[in-house]
């Protein structure tokens, strides 16, 4: 059995626990006494045989302060276990530790500064009220959504005249950064159609009007995550030169076409468009589900409060620097080499990255406080459950259920993400609509 030490704490700010500690005389003794075993044992000193000295002679040789040093090293891991456990503190990150004092026949006395996790004070989330989205479907987007799955069989003609959106475009594009042309993006006679998803919002502003053989420019920021680290987070010139224009002509929407585009499930067209939109409604809900999940997380994480610790914060920021790390050695790119071509220190973007990281973290800390209130934590039999269930609906993970469920990360994820459904579902249960 450790002896027992003297442990006073005091709560410090950012989520931080002191502790200055007393070390019984007896515990340093013994400590000095095994250090000193241990060294003589391994001295190699001339004139005597390896492990053979005399003890007083390899302390003399070590000297006060190499022997001090090792005894630190032996003693305080040890120590510091002890006074965390008695205490009942669970540290986030190895602890700060200061040794005041500490010789031979005397207490030794050491302070540490430990990060815990912090306390979270939840808002009222009954008296939360946040709005419903508005789920309305009108005839005029029932009428779009007929023309997108009608896209496919569009006739295509070449015409002469200026381009209009929707229009299919042959172009020659040209870009620019610092005065400088990037080959690399840089295309000639490529097709694209003149669609919010397809071209870039800049293009789509300045080509509708152009006619054949018109050169028209747009300026762009390109955003910091895009793939080629030359443009990413840089300001470029775009030139567009129009080459050629087609028109796409819809096939009419009558009965046999409503029958094709259903597969046979529809005979006629007001069937068909019934049922465009049924799933229009039920694409709304799902979307205004979600967005009122959002608002309430929002909602919940505002009237909360929580001190996120910089150490947490420090561990978020290393995880994703690890991640983008592999994501871009999957590419052939080093990270250093990538944060080059954002023209950013690693100590920038960390600086940068930091407002988000902690958000992120005091959502999923007030989540996980609000789960242990509501006893919405998972067992190893829910989650066991819910991994096979999801598994079992995606074509990639359904060969590796047995895989993923010895595998304790994976266990992890799918519990994280089982308590934030169940966290999710109870907000909407309890929370006012608005309405």
């Amino acid at each position: 059995m450790p002896v027992p030490l003297s442990v006073v704490t005091e709560q410090l700010p950012k989520s931080q626990v002191g502790m200055t500690i007393e070390v019984p005389a007896e515990t340093v003794d013994a400590t000095y006494e095994r250090v000193l075993n241990r060294l003589t044992s391994k001295a190699k000193i001339e004139g005597f045989r390896p492990g053979r000295a005399p003890r007083a002679l390899v302390e003399a040789r070590l000297g006060p302060a190499v022997l001090r040093e090792e005894v630190v090293d032996a003693m305080v891991p040890e120590v510091i276990r002890q006074a965390l456990e008695e205490r009942s503190i669970d540290p986030i990150e190895n602890p700060d530790v200061e040794v005041l004092e500490l010789e031979r026949g005397r207490p030794a006395r050491l302070k540490a500064t430990v990060s815990v996790m912090p306390e979270v004070k939840l808002g009222d989330a009954s008296a939360l009220e946040v709005p419903s989205p508005s789920i309305e479907i009108t005839d005029e987007m029932v009428e779009r959504r007929l023309d997108d799955l009608r896209q496919p069989l569009a006739e295509i003609t070449p015409v002469e005249r200026a381009a209009r959106s929707g229009d299919l475009v042959v172009i020659d594009v040209e870009v620019e950064v610092g005065g400088a042309v990037v080959a690399s993006e840089s295309r000639k006679a490529i097709e694209a159609e003149l669609k919010d998803g397809v071209l870039l919002p800049e293009l789509l502003a300045v080509l509708p009007g152009a006619v054949a053989g018109e050169t028209r420019v747009a300026s762009v920021k390109f955003p910091e995550t895009y793939g080629d680290p030359q443009l990413a987070g840089k300001e470029a010139t775009i030139r567009v030169t129009l080459q050629g224009v087609k028109e796409k002509v819809l096939p009419a929407l009558d009965d046999p076409m409503a029958k094709q585009l259903s597969n046979g499930e529809h005979e006629t067209v007001e069937s068909f468009r019934a049922s465009t939109r049924a799933a229009l409604e039920e694409s709304a809900r799902e979307m205004a589900k979600l967005e009122r999940e959002s608002a309430l997380v929002k909602a919940l994480v505002e009237a909360s409060s929580v001190e996120v610790p910089v150490a947490l914060v420090d561990r978020e920021l290393t995880s994703q620097l690890e991640s983008m790390e592999r994501s871009l050695s999957r590419q052939g790119l080093k990270l250093d080499r990538y944060l080059e071509y954002l023209g950013k220190t690693i100590d920038q973007w960390v600086a940068e990255e930091r407002p988000d990281a902690e958000a992120r973290l005091k959502v999923d800390l007030v989540l996980g406080e609000y789960a242990k209130q509501q006893d919405l934590e998972p067992s190893d039999d829910d989650v066991i459950h819910f991994l096979e269930e999801q598994a079992g609906q995606d074509d990639e993970l359904k060969g590796q259920v047995d895989q993923l469920k010895k595998s304790q990360s994976a266990r992890r994820y799918f519990a994280s993400r089982l308590r934030r459904r169940r966290v999710l579902d109870r907000l909407a249960q309890g929370t006012q609509s608005g309405d």
